[in-house]
């Protein structure tokens, strides 16, 4: 199979290089390509480098596959192009995430929505991702009325400028200087800050409505309500997930252990001793799973379960999911 790499330059990009090879896709071509900036520039696949191609130059009737992760625009204007020159297209970016007749894929739980793909299939947000994940399995045995989620996001999910910030920001505070500001609206070194993406009419952050339409999207249930609030913290890699459900039959904590104890994906990290759940540093980062601890009954509430939730939010978040959905298509082929 011939595979392009678009956005290859990108932390996502660079990642999606390094699962290929890590897994043994079926590969003959690698087409790394980004923008006329990054273009010339080279990326290591497979112990040898490979020049990175100009997007706009590139002939995706050439290719089969293409992984797309370089922002919506620019899914927008060549991901149609490559499904029309006979290129099956993985877009990253929320541009088709809620298109209703675009799947919306996470394999752990929605697999059988691939089936109606017409050449393009959309990954989710890397925070609905891993949310998904892990709920999929109590969503079945005992149905979900409400979630309330925080989330805790690593600045590696606003791209490698965000992390060079952080790295910047944390080694000026330290030498007693000030700080620089520029990806981010607050500093956010040693600081969390309650906004990622723009603000909506309603008062919800994007990224706060994007874990509610791709949810009720990804587990085919409008009537699920969902009440999100997204932060970014000081982390470089590794989202963590504070979720606080209201399931719709009871359920005790020890059944949604062993739910998600044989559930795919899920790492279940749950003692009650110090140190005793997976956080994003410890276990999440450069992992492929999803790791849930601090299961428990609400105690305000009937029905209520209480989880936390962390993965790596360019591997599980990102790269892989959509790697995994190709190796989906691979099979149907």
């Amino acid at each position: 199979m011939n595979v392009a790499v678009v956005g290859a330059t990108g932390v996502v990009g660079e990642a999606m290089l390094s699962i290929l090879e890590k897994r043994q896709f079926p590969i003959n071509n690698i087409y790394p390509l980004a923008s006329s900036r990054s273009a010339g520039n080279s990326v290591l696949f497979k112990g040898r480098s490979v020049e990175v191609g100009r997007l706009d130059e590139f002939d995706f009737s050439t290719t089969d596959l293409g992984l797309f992760s370089a922002g919506g625009s620019i899914s927008a204007e060549y991901a149609p192009k490559a499904v029309a020159a006979g290129c099956l297209v993985v877009d990253n970016t929320s541009y088709f995430r809620n298109d209703p007749e675009i799947p919306l894929i996470v394999p752990e739980v929605n697999l059988h929505a691939l089936d109606k793909h017409q050449g393009i299939i959309a990954n989710p947000n890397c925070s609905t991702i891993q949310m998904v994940v892990a709920l999929k399995p109590i969503y079945d045995a005992v149905g979900i009325h409400r979630i309330n989620v925080a989330t805790y996001q690593a600045v590696s999910g606003a791209g490698r400028r965000a992390i060079e910030e952080l790295a910047g920001q944390t080694a000026a505070l330290l030498n007693g200087k000030k700080p620089t500001i520029d990806v981010m609206s607050k500093q956010i070194a040693f600081n969390v800050i309650p906004e990622i993406d723009s603000f909506q009419d309603n008062g919800y952050t994007r990224e706060e409505m994007k874990m509610v339409w791709e949810t009720r999207k990804i587990l085919e249930d409008e009537t699920l309500m969902i009440n999100p609030t997204t932060v970014r913290v000081p982390v470089f890699y590794g989202h963590s997930e504070a979720v606080h459900l209201e399931t719709r039959d009871a359920v005790t904590a020890a059944e949604v252990r062993q739910l998600l104890s044989v559930a795919p994906g899920v790492t279940v990290i749950d003692d009650h001793t110090p140190g005793g759940y997976p956080t994003a540093v410890t276990e999440a980062a450069k992992q492929d799973g999803v790791f849930v601890g601090r299961i428990r009954e609400d105690i305000s509430c009937d029905r209520g379960i209480n989880l936390w939730i962390v993965s790596d939010n360019i591997r599980k978040g990102a790269a892989l999911n959509s790697i995994q959905i190709s190796e989906a298509l691979l099979d149907r082929m």
